[in-house]
């Protein structure tokens, strides 16, 4: 058997996964069970430099807070900023202080160095302003989009005043309070204030779409794409809010879903200008149904990578990471009847794995299920491998993590 699995590996290298696919992907995922680890955002630099260089990809897209990371757009792509002030201000999550992160913002800037415009990298973050405890205020999306049009189309059609919204929205921390997470009567999103910028950000989205033939001829192609951002996002965190204030039992499923809904909708856009590599926890990207316990409950919702393949189809691919110990965060040696196990017998420390390969190999008994100690972590499901276009395996993760208090995928 060990033989049998072993001939299912290879070399992980940009050529060795292209071979698992039967085309260049227009967006290519590779996820990860858990986060903040330098070692696995390492092997995810190396990799990605090498289909950059090599297959042409030229948008590099992580799970981080979509407008944020415009920030780190700017800084690669024209050199706006300082390395450190875009490590600070351009990333959610405490991703700014992950040194692999800051290694791959540096690199991307060094490879624009000297290129046209047309053959730059971009960095794109395709979450949305969604904290672990919180949501962001509606502001900043709705502001940019009200100012835009403003400077752009006829007055008269505006559906409000930039004085009417600055009043509706209030202070912004009444929309981050992160007791509303857990207790919806600490939201404000089904306020009258919150309901009444629904309709208008709905009026000003409509504006949008309906002045495109002129707006579209106005506007560089990328700063349509920044505006057509700050509406969806606008919109989306409007709805989030509304759900947070939601009192059903249904309230966290739906807005786990509401989240990777605007991932998807980040993604689709970001593919519409080109092809893309993303990054993110195996739970946004693969193909099936996603599961976590949140607050003691089990919740499952259709991730980001199983809206998108619906409409990709094989124009999208994932490879999942899967690992065999992280002994600082408690996760020992995996029981040999796991994927993880399986794997972990071989003697390489890290490789490609053919997931169609290996899970043929198994015949039709799957491994068992590995149950982790750590909720940091989560093991790959048996059941999934059918549906993964590839797989790494990296057998020991050893260090402290990149980022401290990382609690949610």
């Amino acid at each position: 058997m060990a033989t049998d699995i072993q001939d299912t590996t290879y070399a992980i290298d940009a050529a060795a996964v292209m071979r698992l696919l039967p085309s260049r992907p227009r967006l290519l995922a590779l996820g990860e069970p858990t986060h903040g680890e330098d070692a696995l955002l390492d092997l995810r630099n190396e990799l990605f430099q090498q289909l950059v260089e090599q297959e042409g990809y030229r948008t590099i897209a992580i799970e981080s807070d979509c407008l944020m990371s415009l920030v780190v757009d700017d800084y690669v792509a024209l050199g706006t900023g300082s390395l450190d002030e875009v490590m600070e201000h351009g990333f959610s999550h405490g991703w700014g202080a992950c040194a692999a992160n800051r290694e791959l913002v540096r690199w991307m800037r060094a490879y624009n160095d000297g290129r046209p415009a047309y053959d730059r990298l971009r960095f794109a973050g395709f979450d949305g302003p969604l904290e672990i405890t919180n949501a962001a205020s509606p502001r900043q999306a709705l502001t940019t989009l009200h100012g835009y049009l403003s400077a752009q189309a006829d007055p008269d059609l505006l559906p409000c005043t930039r004085e009417t919204l600055d009043h509706l929205l209030g202070a912004d921390d009444r929309w981050t309070n992160p007791a509303a997470m857990m207790d919806p009567t600490q939201s404000v999103g089904q306020s009258i204030d919150a309901v009444q910028l629904r309709l208008l950000a709905d009026d000003l989205v409509a504006l949008l779409d309906a002045q495109k033939p002129y707006l579209v001829k106005v506007t560089s192609r990328g700063d349509w794409g920044r505006i057509q951002l700050h509406a969806r996002t606008a919109t989306g965190l409007l709805r989030y809010h509304h759900w947070m204030a939601d009192s059903s039992s249904a309230r966290l499923t739906r807005l786990v879903g509401l989240r990777d809904q605007m991932m998807a909708q980040n993604l689709f856009a970001l593919v519409a200008a080109g092809p893309v590599l993303a990054h993110a926890h195996n739970s946004h990207l693969q193909r099936e149904k996603s599961s976590i316990r949140m607050g003691g409950d089990p919740l499952e919702w259709w991730s980001a990578g199983a809206l998108v393949s619906t409409r990709l189809g094989e124009e999208y691919a994932f490879v999942a990471t899967a690992l065999g110990t992280i002994h600082h965060q408690g996760v020992g040696t995996p029981p040999p009847d796991t994927v993880e196990g399986l794997l972990y017998a071989l003697p390489e420390d890290r490789c490609l794995v053919d997931a169609q390969r290996f899970a043929s190999t198994l015949g039709d008994s799957l491994p068992a299920p590995r149950i982790s100690p750590w909720f940091g972590y989560a093991p790959l499901d048996p059941a999934h491998l059918t549906n993964s276009d590839g797989m790494l395996f990296v057998k020991d993760v050893r260090g402290a993590s990149a980022v401290k208090d990382v609690t949610g995928h």
